[in-house]
């Protein structure tokens, strides 16, 4: 029965590490940015837009589709930086580890 004591107690564990881990990545702030900074998106830990900057000169009525190009590669900057700081964090104990609401 030692065994059973033994998986609960790393179960505990891996239950705890998660908890750790959510409410770090949700205190997390990472920005993006495109346009050499005309544009710049912060976002929590868990991808979530928590500020978004646009330069004066980049807000223009008769280009709209660069303004929305700019703030979509911001975006795209900003949460590849949460996975680089995710994997950062987990390292090789979570290459392929799918974790609830982080993914």
């Amino acid at each position: 029965m030692k065994g059973f004591g033994d998986m609960h107690k790393m179960l505990k564990q891996a239950q705890e590490m998660q908890a750790r881990l959510q409410k770090e990545m949700a205190e997390l702030r990472v920005e993006g940015s495109s346009g050499g900074g005309m544009v710049a998106v912060t976002v929590d830990g868990h991808k979530n837009v928590v500020a978004l900057k646009l330069d004066p000169e980049v807000v223009s009525k008769d280009d709209v589709d660069m303004l929305q190009d700019l703030i979509v590669a911001a975006l795209n900057d900003a949460a590849a930086k949460v996975d680089e700081h995710l994997a950062g964090k987990l390292g090789g104990l979570g290459a392929g580890l799918k974790i609830p609401g982080l993914g």
